[in-house]
């Protein structure tokens, strides 16, 4: 089966597993899901993830992470730029969710960045995703 928007399956997967409070989820491999899965584990989000070779693309194995007593961590992954509608933004225009405690994910020209890294960098670019 086809998959037109790999970042929208790549989030719905990961929410769909915190809601099941599965140990792992697997995702389809490209560039874009790779850097948003690093940048996930720099903000400690999820424990780490797995590149598995299948003889064609590739897939990312996505180890999640819970709080001491279980509770979940990404409590709201919103997909912001989609394939009919791109949302660009200056470093200017930043969202910050939660007033900093959330993240927002961009792509720039310097691969896939935080909103924090992208403020340090002073560099806009494709608002991907939010996470509250």
């Amino acid at each position: 089966m086809a998959i037109n928007d790999p970042i929208s399956d790549m989030i719905t997967r990961i929410r769909n597993a915190t809601r099941n409070k599965a140990k792992t989820v697997t995702c389809v491999r490209n560039k874009v899901c790779t850097g948003i899965a690093t940048v996930l584990r720099d903000e400690g989000y999820i424990d780490g993830f797995d590149v598995v070779e299948d003889g064609r693309q590739g897939q990312i194995r996505i180890r999640l992470k819970y709080g001491p007593a279980g509770e979940v961590l990404l409590h709201k992954l919103t997909r912001m730029s989609k394939p009919g509608r791109r949302v660009y933004t200056g470093v200017e225009t930043l969202p910050r969710p939660l007033q900093g405690l959330g993240i927002a994910i961009v792509s720039t020209s310097k691969g896939v960045l935080s909103d924090r890294k992208a403020r340090a960098e002073r560099i806009g670019g494709e608002l991907l995703c939010t996470i509250e």
